[in-house]
């Protein structure tokens, strides 16, 4: 399989047809590969952090690229393995439904993340900490250098302007 690059210039987000935010990541894997490595906690701590508990009742994120590596709680609302998994996260103004699809292309998989976002600012806080993520994802697929991956300034405010112009005025 072709290794796939990280976004060299900046944002790659879109709105999916329904409004929700998609951003989307090209990985060197099979589909069963990258299902993997969004829920098995050996390869989610990888990239995103570790997880534990029962995904029936709830299990608890510790987010590792975050200050002070913060937990947040997360519950499973749908699973069709290995094709979309759909997450509730966090509680009150901070709940967000996450919804994750793999699918096959090329020589090897997309990983599609969408998100219900409704205003530009709430866009320009979410979008970009949503493509550091899925960038590290990225690096932790092909071998790259995770931690080399910045938040800020890359990042944030870096890409914030692109995620605001996507839900301006609509």
């Amino acid at each position: 399989m072709s290794t796939p690059s990280l976004p060299a210039d900046g944002p790659s987000a879109t709105r999916a047809a329904d409004g929700r935010l998609a951003i989307r990541r090209l990985l060197p894997d099979t589909v069963t590969g990258a299902w993997a490595a969004l829920t098995d906690p050996a390869l989610t701590a990888t990239w995103f952090g570790t997880w534990r508990g029962d995904t029936v009742t709830g299990i608890e994120v510790q987010m590792l690229a975050e200050e002070g590596q913060p937990r947040m709680s997360a519950r499973v609302l749908a699973c069709e393995a290995p094709r979309r998994l759909l997450l509730e996260t966090g509680e009150g103004d901070m709940r967000w439904v996450l919804e994750l699809r793999v699918e096959e292309a090329g020589a090897g998989a997309a990983v599609t993340l969408l998100q219900q976002v409704d205003e530009a600012e709430e866009a320009a806080m979410i979008g970009p900490g949503w493509e550091f993520y899925l960038d590290r994802l990225v690096a932790a697929r092909t071998g790259a250098d995770v931690a080399a991956i910045a938040f800020e300034p890359d990042y944030v405010p870096g890409r914030c302007d692109h995620f605001r112009a996507l839900y301006a005025a609509t």
